[in-house]
């Protein structure tokens, strides 16, 4: 029990940190963040697509990237294109690990929810990754001008 309440502590930390973004940068409306909880580390390279739910109730590619030399994952979209809607958020797992020459249980991670139902909102999608288990949490906030 006290080792999950760590993981969560660190995962929720990981957000808020990553909150600050980089300096000088405008604020994305979406941002991912991993974090590699074997290593204790930024996970590097982890391939994202977002997908966005369509009226036909079929996913169409919305955005795609990696993520950088800090886990994260910024400039996926602008805020005239995040509109509200229900998105889904995929990370590669498997070939993240078995880049470290790990064989994971999880093929993938993934987190579906609905964005700016309330008005703009600027969400950090935040996933902290093992070969045999993740944790994600989400940072919703309105944002500043």
């Amino acid at each position: 029990m006290a080792s999950r309440r760590l993981l969560l502590l660190c995962l929720a930390g990981l957000v808020f940190v990553s909150e600050a973004g980089p300096v000088g940068e405008p604020k994305c409306p979406l941002m991912v963040k991993v974090l590699d909880a074997v290593r204790g580390s930024p996970a590097v390279d982890v391939a994202v697509k977002v997908f966005k739910k369509a009226a036909d109730e079929t996913w169409e590619p919305f955005a795609t990237g990696k993520t950088s030399e800090f886990g994260e994952l910024h400039g996926l979209t602008t805020t005239d294109k995040f509109v509200e809607g229900i998105y889904k958020v995929v990370l590669d797992t498997k070939s993240y690990w078995k880049a470290l020459g790990i064989s994971p249980f999880h093929e993938y991670a993934e987190v579906v929810f609905t964005a700016n139902d309330s008005g703009q909102r600027q969400y950090t999608i935040a996933a902290l990754l093992s070969p045999y288990s993740y944790s994600t949490t989400a940072l919703v906030s309105t944002p500043k001008e």
